[in-house]
C-alpha cells in the first residue's frame, strides 16, 4: 500500500476524542481505553499477516520499553477479518504476541466496531493520546519499514517526545503506510 497525502486521511483525527473500547486481549483480560491511567496511551492497528508489520514489529517493543518509565502505553488492536486470513484470528495473536515478545496488550476487535470508529487505514496506524484522550498524532511509526538504520523520520517517537516534554506535536498526522485493513463483506454493505 503507497502513503497517502494527509489531507485525505479518514478516521479520528489530531484534537479529536479517542473513541470508547472493550476489548479481550491475549493475557486472557477485558481491556477498555477508560482503564488505562497511564499519562500517554498510544493505540495502534495492527496485525499478523501484514509484511509491514512483522518488519516495524520488533521496533513496537522497543518503543514500549524505552517510554515505558515516562508514562507510555502501546495498545495493539487487530481488527482483521480472520475468516479471510485465518493468521490473523485470536489463537495465532496469542502465538504471536508469545513468539515475538510482546510487552504491551494485544487486543481483538473481533466485530470489527472499534476499527470502525477510528478509521484506521493500515496496519500500522497510530493513534498517539493525551492523558484526556484526545488524539495528538496519528501516522506512521516512522519512515523506512524495512531497514531500522536508513530511517530519517521517527514519527512516533518525536511525537511523544513532543507530548513528554510539553510540546504541541510538530508533525501531528502523517500518511499512514502498511497493509489495508481487512473487512469483513458487511462493512460495505
Amino acid at each position: 500500500m503507497e502513503s497517502m497525502p494527509t489531507a485525505t486521511v479518514p478516521g479520528i483525527q489530531p484534537g479529536q476524542q479517542a473513541p470508547e473500547f472493550d476489548l479481550p486481549g491475549v493475557d486472557g483480560k477485558a481491556h477498555r481505553l477508560s482503564t488505562f491511567k497511564d499519562p500517554i496511551l498510544v493505540v495502534f492497528f495492527t496485525c499478523n499477516h501484514c509484511p509491514y508489520v512483522q518488519a516495524w514489529e520488533s521496533r513496537f517493543t522497543d518503543i514500549q520499553r524505552d517510554y515505558a518509565s515516562k508514562g507510555v502505553r502501546l495498545v495493539g488492536i487487530n481488527s482483521n477479518d480472520e475468516d479471510k486470513y485465518p493468521e490473523d484470528d485470536f489463537a495465532h495473536m496469542k502465538s504471536r504476541a508469545k513468539e515475538e515478545g510482546y510487552n504491551f496488550p494485544y487486543l481483538r476487535d473481533e466485530s470489527q466496531k472499534v476499527a470502525e470508529a477510528y478509521g484506521p487505514v493500515a496496519t500500522p496506524d497510530f493513534f498517539v493520546l493525551d492523558a484526556a484522550r484526545v488524539v495528538r498524532y496519528r501516522g506512521r511509526l516512522d519512515d523506512d519499514h524495512q531497514d531500522p538504520k536508513k530511517v530519517t523520520k521517527r514519527y512516533l517517537r518525536d511525537a511523544l517526545d513532543d507530548l513528554l516534554a510539553g510540546r504541541p506535536v510538530k508533525a501531528s498526522l502523517t500518511p499512514p503506510y502498511g497493509c489495508s485493513i481487512k473487512w469483513k463483506p458487511e462493512h460495505f454493505k
